[in-house]
């Protein structure tokens, strides 16, 4: 032991003016919510999900300025429940999909357009317009989908998604005209996401 310490060992002494100079400890009400700090703002996911799901509706070009995944995650995740709740177990053909027709679509995007797109943008958009495929693996839950009624359904509702998603992108990125060759790419990847629903 040193002959000039007094304290005690077990027992530390605190120093106020250590902690009174930091600048990192802030009061607990200076602090921003947990789901303002994590970007989760429910305002956005609700507003995107109405514009996908009015496909009618003319698209706000700002939606695609920010990157959020929560909702597309939701809706991926609701899609994988009701696959499974329908008797088919397919997450790794779910998530593969996803991550490749978004590659997809972004190269696409960036080539078709003069002003470039994010990847998270991109997939923000389509795990948005995810959620009328999810209406459908949910029908298929209650009854079987391989008929006519099954095709007919399908082909809505890819054409509902295809829809959305090319209205998005047409108004963020300022493609006039360009509408049918952005759905076209869509309607393709969001048919896959149907095969997956009915068989």
């Amino acid at each position: 032991m040193s002959p000039g310490y007094a304290g005690q060992f077990f027992q530390p002494a605190s120093n106020s003016d250590y902690y009174s100079q930091s600048p990192y400890i802030d009061s607990f009400d200076e602090e921003p919510p947990l789901l303002e700090e994590l970007g989760i703002h429910f305002d956005h996911i609700r507003q995107k999900t109405w514009t996908v799901l009015n496909p009618m509706k003319p698209a706000d070009g700002s939606i695609i300025n920010e990157t959020d995944l929560t909702g597309p995650i939701l809706f991926c995740i609701a899609l994988e429940a009701t696959l499974l709740l329908a008797g088919k177990v397919q997450f790794g053909y779910v998530y593969g999909m996803s991550a490749i027709g978004c590659l997809v679509i972004h190269a696409l995007l960036n080539l078709m357009s003069s002003s470039g797109v994010s990847y998270g943008c991109v997939a923000s958009v389509l795990g948005y317009c995810l959620l009328p495929m999810v209406i459908l693996s949910g029908c298929a839950m209650f009854f079987s989908l391989q008929g006519t009624f099954g095709t007919v359904s399908s082909l809505v509702i890819i054409g509902w998604c295809s829809l959305s998603a090319s209205k998005i992108f047409i108004a963020a990125l300022h493609m006039e005209g360009q509408q049918l060759l952005v759905a076209y790419p869509c309607a393709l990847l969001y048919g896959l996401f149907a095969l997956l629903t009915i068989f």
